[in-house]
């Protein structure tokens, strides 16, 4: 039983003491300083912001150059289907023989039809798309399809020898490469015996 004459307090001084620090304690939760605690979410936050700034402006530029991209290259499909009708026009000038030109009423038929290439390729133009010929140029491969190769010891290797069908470019992309034929050294062999001759 316990002591009627015993005091309240009497059964506090029989319990454990209480440790003075609190996080000493085991299982007792280190208390935070609300200021430190602030701080570093007020950092966190800054830093999301400035990432989600960093990418909101890069999807800015990007969507920038995408409607650009889209306006100057839209009209490709377009333009490669009319490319056949400008190669039907130089085909059928480049068929005529000359003594047909200077026939009068033949005349005025190669006139409308040389004005009609020229304002296709203007309009052509207009929307960005170029005719480019490289006669005499290096052969490269991204702009120029190699249809054959022309044997020629006095020309340099890889240069375009003949231009069978033109290429065209949209804005800095090739819509169309040029079909050309390519100088080609002419084998050893041939070569020996034509120095031997």
């Amino acid at each position: 039983m316990t002591d009627p004459t015993a005091r309240p307090q009497d059964h506090k001084d029989q319990a454990a003491p209480e440790p003075a620090d609190a996080a000493a304690a085991p299982g007792a939760e280190a208390v935070r300083d609300p200021l430190a605690e602030a701080q570093r979410e007020a950092a966190e936050m800054k830093d999301k912001l400035l990432r989600t700034l960093a990418e909101m402006e890069n999807l800015r530029r990007r969507t920038e150059r995408e409607v650009s991209d889209a306006r100057l290259y839209g009209i490709s499909g377009f333009a490669r289907d009319v490319l056949g009708v400008a190669d039907n026009m130089q085909r059928a000038m480049q068929a005529l023989e000359d003594e047909l030109r200077g026939n009068e009423s033949v005349k005025v038929l190669v006139e409308g039809v040389e004005l009609t290439e020229r304002e296709l390729l203007k309009v052509l133009e207009k929307h960005g798309v170029k005719r480019f010929s490289p006669l005499g140029e290096k052969f490269d491969p991204n702009m120029h399809q190699a249809m054959y190769e022309v044997p020629d010891a006095s020309a340099a290797p890889g240069t375009v020898a003949q231009v069978i069908q033109d290429g065209y470019k949209i804005g800095e992309r090739v819509l169309r490469p040029a079909m050309v034929a390519v100088f080609k050294a002419p084998p050893k062999a041939a070569a020996a015996s034509a120095n031997d001759d």
